[in-house]
């Protein structure tokens, strides 16, 4: 199944080099069609990565969109929001109030989105699927760059895509040229990847080939 919108690339920072974080982005910017944060406890995930400082330290004329594998993180979803997250996206696993989570973010003028690891039911969102502007599905489980992809959310992806034939939906996780093409096939319209564009010197090349898988 071919997703029925148009194909956006979102380059997770997590694997750039944050010593030189704003001349990394610009060396993805005038390619991708927004610029992914993943933003990690030591809690929820087995990392740590950045907050809100770093976040404020960004600078691009693309939408940062947050991606909150946190505990708690209705804790923290203003902070990321002052400093200058356009989408925030929430587990669905750390959210036993997922409606409250959702709206607290849309009504400080940003989009939300949920995210699911790779065991996680698609049952578990359906309720909130006329609510969030955007789902995303984990092709690996959280915490890590650089690990591989994992196909036994493929079926997933279709199934979703034909739960709401308009959703955006994303895939994070092992997204390279060789995966790409079956994500999208599968009804995925946004694509993460990191380690795949951020080890390669010409970064506008990554990008178009994962437009053109």
């Amino acid at each position: 199944m071919t997703p029925m919108k148009s194909i956006k690339i979102a380059p997770s920072i997590l694997s750039c080099d944050f010593g030189r974080l704003n001349e990394e982005i610009r060396t993805i910017e005038p390619y991708c069609d927004r610029i992914h944060v993943d933003v990690m406890d030591g809690h929820f995930v087995p990392n740590i990565t950045i907050g809100p400082p770093v976040v404020k330290m960004i600078r691009s004329k693309k939408p940062l969109e947050c991606h909150l594998m946190i505990e708690e993180p209705e804790r923290y979803v203003e902070a990321f929001a002052k400093a200058g997250a356009s989408i925030i996206l929430i587990h669905q696993e750390t959210c036993p109030h997922l409606h409250r989570n959702i709206q607290q973010i849309k009504d400080l003028g940003l989009k939300a989105g949920v995210a699911l690891n790779p065991a996680t039911s698609l049952g578990t969102i359906e309720d909130v699927l006329d609510t969030v502007d955007m789902v995303l599905l984990m092709t690996v489980n959280p915490g890590f760059g650089g690990q591989n992809f994992i196909e036994l959310v493929l079926p997933k992806i279709a199934e979703l895509r034909a739960m709401k034939h308009d959703l955006d939906i994303e895939v994070d996780g092992g997204i390279t040229d060789k995966t790409a093409h079956r994500v999208k096939e599968a009804g995925a319209n946004i694509l993460v990847s990191g380690s795949y564009i951020f080890s390669l010197k010409n970064r506008k090349k990554a990008i178009k080939s994962l437009l053109n898988a």
